[in-house]
């Protein structure tokens, strides 16, 4: 299989070129030039395989210049019972009757990312050896909070590899702040920036594809990629969680073969919601996809009337994660939904550069309604949500499956479609403790962060990751912040590029 990029489809790649290079020269996205199928019989075959198994057995139809040991000595390394806690990564929880919440957040850090970002140093460390020459792979990572976290755990250490994040300096949570900073590591950096996450990504862009940049680098012996979501390798593992949920429901008797589900996604960069849609395109028997946004509801707009417009204020939300307004990974389903054609998106995409929106063709409006439902809850609504899925079931939730429980319930009220549905939740509530006691309880005041998880967990009884809890007594190792016009100033700084 080859990949395309999005804005030049002249351009063709082996995935372990896509995964080495990260993004096109030109600034596309790579994809793959055809998706493989699943028919009835393969997901049969699927149902009562491991995750790691499952895991071989879809990356392998997409990294076909991996070998199947490749591929199943990646999946092995990553979703270890020690990583994990067991041998089911993505555990489903049922919520009420036909809807199942798919918890993506077993991992070292607790958020969704590490299902990609545990997978994906192993899938870089074969790629680089097959493309790289020798050089030095420099990780270039914007993160409105989870994926920073996740990709410094990830790529901690990793031999002919550095790495380093920048995140927006009051757009995460103090623990996922405190997650980035105190990280260990000989080969990481990490950097605020002041501004929102569209700036640290856009700044990442620029310098991902400036040539003069990219020249200084290969000077030192070293080539950019990235673990954003921009990164194929990234994307692809993604893809796996859901054809595993769709096998789970298969296997626990609750849906028959053949029978739809509809998925609901709470997204920002909309990486994790198009992974469900290459499921559903590869076969997987899914009827709706539902997009969950925050009061940043660029996303809702645009499914909704084809008019992507990030022309509007910005809003700092109890859910970080989703402060998002330009969505990177739309570039994506723009180009499959376009059949292809890579004039409309670069087009498309320069308007969003210039001009801050664009309106897609009649054909990919239709296409998009056809796919997609969207909603949004504000702060409130998310906060009322927690209280109520805990009061009603005893399920305690982040703030960003939250946002996914409220609008798939807008969701279900406003059809009357009750298809059974996964939920994807993204994140341990205790990342985001504050807004969920305070949810829980608006009568806390406390401030500081370790007092506030105590509080919660003597409220729930939920346990306390002991990544996090082992966070309490740690000093942060990076206190660096740049401004967005800086930030190519700081990679050479933390690489000690002179």
């Amino acid at each position: 299989m080859m990949y395309n990029s999005t804005r030049d489809r002249s351009v063709q790649v082996s995935a372990a070129q896509a995964i080495a290079a990260g993004i096109s020269t030109e600034g596309g996205l790579f994809v793959p030039s055809q998706l493989p199928r699943l028919t009835a019989a393969d997901i049969e075959a699927l149902v009562s395989m491991t995750y790691v198994e499952r895991a071989t057995a879809v990356l392998s139809r997409f990294l076909t210049d991996f070998t199947e040991d490749e591929v199943r000595d990646c999946a092995t390394s990553a979703y270890t019972v020690e990583r994990f806690g067991s041998e089911e990564p993505a555990p489903l929880h049922t919520l009420e009757d036909g809807v199942y919440i798919q918890e993506l957040w077993h991992g070292p850090t607790c958020a969704f990312k590490d299902m990609a970002l545990q997978i994906l140093p192993h899938l870089m460390r074969v790629s680089a050896a097959k493309t790289a020459d020798g050089k030095e792979i420099v990780i270039l990572v914007a993160t409105s909070g989870d994926t920073g976290k996740a990709a410094l755990e990830g790529f901690r250490d990793a031999p002919h590899t550095r790495i380093l994040v920048f995140y927006p300096e009051e757009g995460v949570s103090p623990m996922q702040k405190l997650q980035m900073t105190t990280q260990e590591g000989g080969n990481v950096g990490v950097c605020a920036i002041r501004g929102n996450f569209d700036d640290a990504q856009s700044g990442v862009k620029a310098i991902f594809t400036d040539p003069a940049v990219r020249e200084r680098l290969a000077s030192q012996g070293m080539q950019f990629s990235s673990a954003n979501s921009i990164n194929w390798g990234r994307l692809v593992p993604q893809i796996v969680y859901y054809i595993s949920a769709y096998c789970d429901l298969l296997k626990n008797g609750t849906i028959s073969m053949g029978e739809a589900i509809n998925i609901a996604v709470p997204t920002g960069n909309f990486g994790n919601i198009l992974a469900a849609y290459y499921a559903r395109e590869m076969g997987l028997p899914v009827a709706r996809l539902i997009c969950a946004s925050n009061c940043n509801n660029v996303l809702t707009d645009f499914l909704s009337t084809g008019t992507y417009d990030r022309n509007r204020d910005f809003h700092t939300t109890i859910s970080p994660s989703m402060d998002i307004l330009i969505s990177s990974n739309l570039e994506r389903l723009l180009y499959h939904l376009s059949d292809g054609n890579d004039k409309e998106v670069a087009d498309l995409m320069a308007q969003l550069s210039e001009k801050g929106c664009y309106t897609v063709s009649d054909a990919v409006r239709e296409k998009v309604s056809a796919l997609f439902a969207s909603g949004w809850c504000d702060d409130e609504q998310t906060m009322a949500v927690i209280r109520e899925v805990y009061d009603t079931h005893g399920y305690l939730c982040d703030t960003h499956t939250a946002v996914a429980v409220g609008v798939y319930r807008q969701y279900r009220e406003q059809t009357g479609d009750t298809t059974p549905v996964v939920i994807a939740s993204t994140a341990n509530p205790y990342k985001f403790s504050a807004s969920v006691l305070r949810a829980l309880d608006d009568t806390v005041t406390c401030a500081d962060e370790f007092a506030r998880v105590d509080m919660l967990h003597e409220r729930t009884g939920c346990p306390v990751p002991t990544p996090l809890a082992s966070l309490k007594d740690k000093t942060p190792r990076f206190t660096g912040c740049c401004d967005r016009d800086t930030m190519e100033q700081a990679v050479y700084d933390l690489l000690g590029v002179r």
